[in-house]
């Protein structure tokens, strides 16, 4: 359910077991092109698909009635436009979410989102996360994934259907941690773009990181309290390859900012979306209810929201690190 890269990234991984797939997308353009092309002509171009063993559809409805297991990789802001035009019920679906982002206005997780307004139970929903950009999937570099499901048996089962030679996964019962996870990892990687633009060195992103992880974990076990290791790769990986990485839309959107752009032009310059922007304020709603110590969320909020000058806010944050 989706046509950007992480959703061409993750059917390239499904299709390696699987013999055909349903393949949700908005627009019917972008069907035929794929179609004629044998790839997808927006994202991951170079990745060519067998497309006999695709059933492609613009109507929601026909591929959600036809599957059993609904895989959602819209980006957050959207998902509710593309949900809105559901006429199946869905409650007795499998769902994986691969959306790393907080559904806005409701400021809720996806997979709490399902539950509440679609009745899905939470055995039934997967979360698909770990440090793993699409564009390596997509040049089939070693990665690796984590599904969680408070249901071990079909974590398992969706991370069979996943690996491959270049797909390592394994399986975890931190649904809602690994979501928030993915929603922060996304912001701290817009602080690394903004410090880079203000030309701050690699010496001071290591103290950000370690910071960020620090205030991860706060938020964490606060809003979610788990026996959990946050220096697991689904965490910290997911955090390192997010804020470092040159295929980190984010860090790129951040980097912009630091560099003098507005959020609007630089959202127009990217043509792609940044989950953190939407994920910022989210976290920003939310935290107002748990009250927990994150002067990084609280930086960037302020320089996108705010319009607070970058390096002023950065430099007040600096200050806040040890």
């Amino acid at each position: 359910m989706g046509g950007g890269s992480w959703a061409t990234a993750i059917a390239k991984m499904v299709l390696v077991q699987a013999e055909s797939i349903n393949w949700y997308m908005r627009r019917d353009d972008r069907i035929a092109d794929f179609k004629r092309l044998g790839h997808n002509p927006a994202y991951l171009t170079g990745v060519k698909f067998d497309i006999r063993r695709i059933n492609f559809s613009s109507n929601i409805n026909d591929v959600v009635r036809d599957s059993d297991t609904l895989v959602f990789v819209t980006p957050s802001p959207y998902l509710k436009s593309h949900l809105k035009k559901l006429k199946v019920k869905i409650k007795d679906k499998f769902i994986v979410t691969a959306i790393k982002g907080i559904v806005p206005d409701d400021n809720l997780i996806v997979s709490e989102y399902f539950t509440k307004e679609y009745g899905v139970p939470p055995e039934n929903i997967a979360v698909l996360a770990g440090p793993c950009h699409a564009e390596e999937v997509a040049l089939e570099r070693l990665s690796y994934l984590t599904i969680a499901c408070p249901d071990t048996d079909k974590a398992c089962t969706i991370a069979h259907k996943l690996a491959n030679s270049f797909i390592k996964t394994s399986v975890s019962n931190d649904v809602a941690g690994i979501e928030y996870s993915s929603v922060l990892k996304n912001v701290y990687a817009i602080a690394a773009g903004i410090c880079s633009g203000l030309k701050y060195g690699d010496n001071f992103q290591a103290v950000l990181m370690s910071n960020a992880v620090l205030e991860m974990n706060r938020f964490l076990q606060t809003v979610h309290p788990l026996d959990r290791n946050v220096n697991d790769s689904v965490y910290l990986g997911d955090l390192l390859v997010t804020s470092y990485s040159n295929f980190s839309r984010n860090r790129t959107f951040g980097t912009m900012i630091g560099k003098g752009y507005s959020v609007k032009s630089a959202q127009i310059e990217m043509e792609m979306i940044a989950e953190g922007y939407y994920g910022t304020k989210c976290i920003k709603e939310i935290n107002k209810h748990y009250h927990v110590n994150m002067p990084i969320v609280d930086a960037v909020y302020n320089i996108l929201y705010e319009r607070i000058t970058p390096s002023i806010e950065i430099k007040l944050l600096t200050d806040s690190f040890r």
